[in-house]
């Protein structure tokens, strides 16, 4: 099947309908997840680790389908946008067994905002031990919106998170807060003494990058080995970004998106700012973008170069060409099944998982046409 291109010409998306009608192999998996959020593939073919956003971790393995909820899971926030977010492995985990998880946490005013730890998974796979809180969002300030939570380690003793602005706008410029940034930390959870704002009275040490609105998805490029992530706009203005060492990304002073009402964003002063970082790519009109994973794997060469990212408002899987740091979409896939899409992950054996946002939510493993 041919593959089509889409343009970028001043900022507006030329979309041709069969971008939309892209063949591929589904095998469905498993069904009934209740609003799954992020997977995490053990080594040795021993499963896949899922997090449900009501506050479960479920394994799933082949030949015998999902596990009871494991034991040792912090107590979430399971509200609005809010509840067990990412679960990733630690680089040592054959050693560690660490598992990282993601979640939305509550203080005592009834705000909430991203906290992050880790424990052990247990031999027997159904419990997770002494799980310790590593890094909490300070100040608290969503009421159920906003919060990001991806997390990426870069293969150079680092792991990132990705910060919501908690839809608090003006705080993604605020140095001093937690919120509508990355941070980067050691993989003990540590702050490293080379961050950017380590030694700048008034700021956050954790902070690597800032000006980000609502991040859903973060990979880092197997081929630049460079973060990526991708960020809610408003109304309009998703971004993919590649967020740098203590740059500011915009938020909200730069966006090409307006508010849910049709009016400006307040505080904007045009999709361009000076001393603010422009995306590397833009979609005028959301798609909500979530989960995402570039694919270098050797199994499929039709897809080598490709970078897959969910769509939950347009309930299918945008298929992007990477050329360096250029970015051309090319097609959509899924969605004739007219489903959320909340994560996109490449596994082991070299095909594309998929989780579905949606009350029955499903586990999708997905192939290309020969």
């Amino acid at each position: 099947m041919p593959r089509f291109a889409l343009s970028l010409l001043l900022g507006t998306l030329l979309v041709s309908p069969a971008l939309f009608a892209a063949d591929v192999r589904v095998n469905v998996l498993q069904r009934k997840l209740d609003h799954p959020w992020s997977m995490a593939f053990l080594p040795d073919n021993k499963g896949l680790l899922i997090t449900l956003r009501g506050g479960q971790l479920r394994l799933w393995q082949e030949g015998k389908g999902l596990s009871d909820p494991l034991v040792g899971i912090p107590r979430v926030w399971a509200n609005g946008q809010g509840g067990l977010l990412d679960v990733v492995l630690a680089p040592d985990f054959a050693q560690s067994r660490r598992v990282w998880l993601s979640y939305a946490e509550v203080g005592d005013d009834g705000k909430a905002g991203t906290a992050v730890g880790y424990g052990r998974l247990s031999d027997d796979l159904s419990r997770i031990e002494a799980f310790q809180v590593v890094f909490r969002q300070m100040p608290k300030l969503s009421t159920g919106n906003h919060f990001g939570g991806r997390l990426v380690f870069d293969g150079k003793g680092y792991l990132y998170i990705g910060l919501g602005e908690n839809n608090q706008r003006a705080t993604a410029q605020d140095l001093d807060k937690l919120q509508g940034n990355v941070v980067r930390l050691t993989e003990n959870g540590k702050v490293p003494t080379d961050n950017p704002f380590v030694k700048q009275p008034g700021a956050r040490p954790e902070i690597w990058s800032y000006g980000i609105r609502n991040p859903q998805g973060m990979a880092m490029n197997p081929w630049s080995h460079a973060l990526w992530l991708n960020e809610h706009g408003p109304r309009g203005g998703d971004e993919i970004n590649i967020p740098e060492r203590g740059e500011n990304y915009g938020w909200p002073l730069a966006t090409h998106g307006i508010n849910y009402s049709g009016l400006p964003i307040p505080e904007a002063k045009g999709e361009k700012v000076a001393g603010t970082e422009a995306p590397i790519f833009y979609w005028k009109q959301s798609p909500a973008v979530s989960g995402m994973a570039f694919y270098s794997a050797s199994k499929f060469p039709q897809w080598q170069h490709k970078l897959f990212i969910g769509a939950l408002k347009d309930e299918s899987v945008i298929v992007l060409n990477v050329d360096g740091n250029k970015v051309t979409e090319e097609e959509r896939i899924l969605a004739d099944r007219k489903q959320r899409i909340r994560d996109v992950r490449v596994g082991p054996d070299g095909y594309l998982y998929v989780l579905t946002d949606e009350s029955d939510g499903e586990l999708l493993r997905v192939s290309p046409t020969p």
